[in-house]
């Protein structure tokens, strides 16, 4: 982008502006970084509660007679086996296996479908829906402006979004959705995050934003609940292990390069596209392992960042993906590629090359952090 001009903006973008936000260029849109310490708000997350503004994310509405038998054939999962009311994440795939984009689908009713798209990826979902969709009984429609999204994540959010619906929050499963009323507005509740941590996402149409975070912004006051900017997600989703597209997935590998093979459903029925360069990739995964994800956490303090080489012996035996100081463990950690006979935890002699210092890390198994139930 050459001027803030040409970036998109949130329902919530004067909002944030008047918290006093660091506001950033997230894939064309304007969004808030942090509002004071990234630290501060990782830790409200693990400990009180933090709100996120996620109305960058691409919806999708699939809908129509064939909507189900149409995410099959285009999307890797068994879609058509997801009750009304549930959720499902899995990926689109290029023909090659390629991945395009990781997703979340919530079925909102027979007919009717949310698709969910990464920000940066939204567009090519779209397109690839939209092609895929020929001959199908079903429309494919860009909801990106419909909606404005909001998430409070965080042990505290059940209680504080209790106090603002009616709706039967704790009969609500991870992975689900329902319709319901918050603080006086219409919403989709979703029990679904991407901190590690129990949570929720409201989907709600951008005139209702600013009212609907200002109420969960009093309703949190007491608990702790702070408002909760882009670093801080990305360092909470590094402590639960969770991917992130354009570090540990791309249209250079497939989901079983991935280590995510379980979301592709061999088992469906019909056709479904990518599906022939999956099987072979499976075969190859199950002959010769790829490369695995694994979690890495330094002896020392220097932090390890996406592309620098994992080392053993002298030899590159991997790259990391993604990595961050980790408030919850005061350490610096990682998640990385690397070759299966290095990947036990524990595997001893494993380093990473930054700047041409090889430091010492522990390979640990994935996630980092999982939160007590």
């Amino acid at each position: 982008m050459s001027s803030t001009e040409e970036l998109r903006h949130t329902a919530l973008d004067a909002l944030h502006r008047s918290l006093g936000a660091t506001m950033t260029d997230f894939a064309g849109w304007d969004m808030p970084l942090r509002y004071g310490s990234e630290r501060d708000e990782h830790t409200a997350v693990r400990t009180r509660a933090g709100l996120f503004d996620l109305s960058h994310m691409g919806e999708i509405a699939v809908t129509g007679p064939q909507a189900a038998a149409l995410l099959d054939f285009a999307l890797v999962g068994n879609i058509g086996g997801v009750r009304p009311g549930r959720a499902r994440y899995t990926m689109i795939c290029r023909a090659d296996g390629g991945i395009l984009d990781d997703l979340i689908v919530y079925r909102l009713a027979e007919t009717e479908y949310l698709v969910v798209a990464n920000a940066s990826n939204a567009q090519t979902v779209l397109d690839a829906l939209v092609e895929r969709s020929a001959g199908f009984d079903a429309e494919v429609r860009d909801d990106r402006d419909a909606y404005a999204l909001i998430a409070v994540q965080g042990p505290e959010s059940p209680g504080i979004l209790k106090s603002l619906t009616d709706a039967d929050l704790d009969g609500l499963k991870y992975y689900a959705g329902l319709p319901g009323t918050v603080a006086g507005v219409p919403a989709l509740i979703a029990r679904t995050g991407y901190t590690g941590e129990d949570g929720f996402e409201l989907f709600v149409k951008p005139e209702h934003a600013v009212g609907l975070w200002q109420a969960l912004t009093e309703a949190g006051a007491g608990v702790g609940l702070v408002p909760c900017g882009l670093s801080c997600r990305d360092t909470l989703r590094l402590e639960a292990g969770m991917p992130l597209y354009g570090h540990e997935l791309s249209t250079a590998l497939t989901p079983f390069d991935a280590g995510l093979g379980r979301v592709v459903k061999f088992e469906k029925e019909g056709d479904f596209v990518g599906r022939e360069a999956l099987q072979e990739a499976a075969e190859r995964a199950a002959a010769k392992p790829p490369r695995v994800l694994v979690g890495l956490v330094a002896e020392g303090r220097r932090v390890p960042r996406a592309g620098f080489s994992v080392v053993s012996g002298g030899e590159v035996i991997g790259e990391v993906t993604s990595g961050a100081p980790s408030p919850t463990l005061g350490k610096p950690i990682a998640m990385a590629y690397v070759d299966a006979a290095h990947a036990a935890p524990g595997t001893p002699g494993v380093g990473v090359d930054i700047r041409g210092s090889h430091e010492p890390y522990e390979v640990v198994p994935l996630p980092f952090y999982k939160r007590q139930k």
